[in-house]
């Protein structure tokens, strides 16, 4: 295991980090980031999720023009192509070449970025998801004393004109108790208006990021990576700020809770970390993974097997008493636990068991057979196949020296942290990979736990570029809001069509970008641009000699 010092150099490629940017100033950057943002605020007048027939928004000359207009409608949708992949992410791109320190006078820049980044975003319209409204149809179940654990939205009469997605209204919530406090607690001081019940939920997912910033980088920090690294990483990766405050998702809130709850569990107070962390779950119970590391964590590597069962189980016991406590103020007691399998009912072509699942479901009807049972079979095995893989990489011995645990010396119980925390993104990774459906914020649990435990730069950090172009591009593509009368499939197309050339552009044709995704590429500009500084200055130092 290195030391914090190697650890931290680890992390920084010769190419990257000892060629200075060519061109700019990390000021610019963070201000071309603003601008995408502000395109993205504009791009959701016209294409952003609003709840249409009840909205007074609607009847305004703004939107009136913004959303019934073809040409309006297509105006929006580039600017926020354009702002998205040509000016956000290109300008995180930037950041990353402009701080190639990576010291102390990095953190204000980052943290500026964040939040002139953040700011247009907190007042768009919902962008590329509306789950935002089926949170106030939730909420509103709770107002009515319907259980949301049982009952779809569509158990409320009038439920359509809220604005949620069809696809989800039949569908029990797959959410915590906390949350659907908050969503009852929204709808009940929003009188009756979407767009004040919106705000609550924008609140609690810039709470989230707010988390993130404060967490990432100190459990960067305490494994003895860079943390101005990790923040520009995680936090202001344009996947996240799209996702978790442009689209209101609660996934924001859940991880930045149980990023803060790993800190304190790996930083010796065990009890806060459960403590929050089961407050994660109280979000969105997927984080149930992080219970049995965050047990790891408090029992330390020293430990037997008779130490480490009874620290799960008092894990596991303080945990789910809150959560029983919540259950019985709420009166739906564990219903939660059911409504798990909720996100698992549907599937997408670019998660790996989803396309597998139902290619073979397919060709087995083709023949005669029951094709839609093989589909579920199959995804029944990847989902059985994550839990095996979680409770084996909680079960198999941590590999590291036998000094670590709350009582050992600092050095060594933050290498036992760091090796508790990679397994625990595996475990992340095991679960988002063999599931059926893989939505673009999921790429951000991963991201956030294998930031603090170590990306180094080379094809490590390229992956994280290429992700991060991708599920940008999903968002962009996938969910627009357009009037009946508006062909989607047109305004699909040009979202496509300029999405897809930006990020050609910046991955083949971007001198100041191209060579992130392309290292041979960074390397013949470098030598092209010296080639270039040399050649001026023999033209400087020949009309020199001119001159005399």
């Amino acid at each position: 295991m290195t030391s914090p010092e190697v650890a931290e150099l680890e992390t920084r490629s010769p190419v990257s980090e000892k060629q200075p940017a060519r061109g700019g100033t990390s000021r610019s950057a963070v201000w071309q980031g603003f601008a995408g943002s502000v395109m993205l605020l504009l791009g959701s007048f016209g294409v952003g999720w609003m709840a249409t027939s009840v909205s007074p928004l609607i009847r305004t000359p703004l939107f009136i023009l913004a959303r019934t207009t073809p040409a309006a409608v297509i105006i929006c949708t580039v600017l926020l192509c354009v702002g998205a992949l040509l000016l956000l992410l290109r300008a995180w791109l930037r950041l990353r070449q402009h701080l190639t320190a990576w010291d102390p006078s990095s953190r204000p820049v980052l943290l500026k970025a964040l939040a002139l980044w953040t700011a247009p975003l907190m007042v768009a319209l919902p962008l590329f998801s509306r789950d935002s409204y089926a949170y106030i149809g939730q909420g509103r179940l709770m107002q009515q004393g319907l259980n949301p654990y049982t009952n779809g939205i569509s158990a409320l009469s009038n439920y359509y004109n809220l604005g949620p997605d069809a696809l989800w209204t039949e569908a029990p919530t797959p959410y915590g108790p906390v949350w659907l406090w908050l969503e009852q607690a929204a709808v009940g001081m929003a009188n009756g208006s979407p767009e004040l019940a919106l705000i609550p939920f924008r609140l609690a997912s810039l709470l989230g990021v707010i988390l993130l910033a404060i967490y990432v980088p100190r459990l960067a920090e305490r494994h003895g990576f860079n943390p101005n690294r990790a923040l520009w990483l995680v936090v202001l990766n344009p996947v996240a700020l799209i996702n978790f405050i442009g689209s209101l998702h609660n996934d924001s809130l859940m991880l930045g809770l149980v990023v803060a709850g790993v800190y304190y569990a790996s930083a010796r107070h065990p009890v806060a970390g459960i403590v929050l962390v089961t407050l994660s779950i109280a979000i969105k119970p997927i984080t149930l993974i992080a219970l049995p590391f965050v047990g790891l964590l408090w029992a330390g590597s020293r430990a037997g097997w008779l130490r480490k069962f009874g620290l799960w189980a008092a894990t596991l016991a303080i945990s789910m008493g809150i959560m029983a406590a919540m259950g019985l103020v709420n009166g739906l007691g564990f219903g939660w636990l059911a409504a798990l399998q909720t996100p698992g009912t549907v599937w997408i072509w670019y998660a790996p068991v989803g396309m597998f699942s139902h290619i073979v479901g397919f060709l087995v009807g083709l023949v005669g057979g029951a094709g839609a049972v093989v589909t579920g079979v199959i995804q029944t095995i990847g989902q059985l196949g994550s839990i095996l893989i979680v409770i084996a990489l909680a079960l198999i011995k941590v590999g590291t020296t036998p000094d670590g645990g709350l009582g050992a010396e600092p050095a060594e119980d933050r290498r036992y942290s760091q090796a508790v925390l990679r397994r625990m993104a595996w475990a992340f990774a095991a679960v988002v990979l063999m599931a059926p459906m893989i939505q673009p914020w999921y790429m951000l649990w991963l991201l956030a736990f294998f930031a603090v435990t170590g990306l180094k730069d080379g094809w490590q950090l390229r992956c994280v570029y290429y992700l991060s172009m991708f599920f940008t591009l999903i968002a962009l593509t996938d969910q627009l809001s357009v009037f009946q009368w508006i062909p989607v499939a047109a305004v699909r197309g040009v979202a496509i069509g300029v999405g897809v050339l930006g990020a050609l552009w910046l991955m083949l044709w971007d001198r100041k970008t191209r060579g992130l995704f392309r290292p041979a590429l960074a390397v013949r500009d470098a030598r092209h641009e010296e080639e270039k500084g040399g050649a001026s200055k023999r033209a400087a130092s020949k009309g020199e000699r001119a001159r005399r």
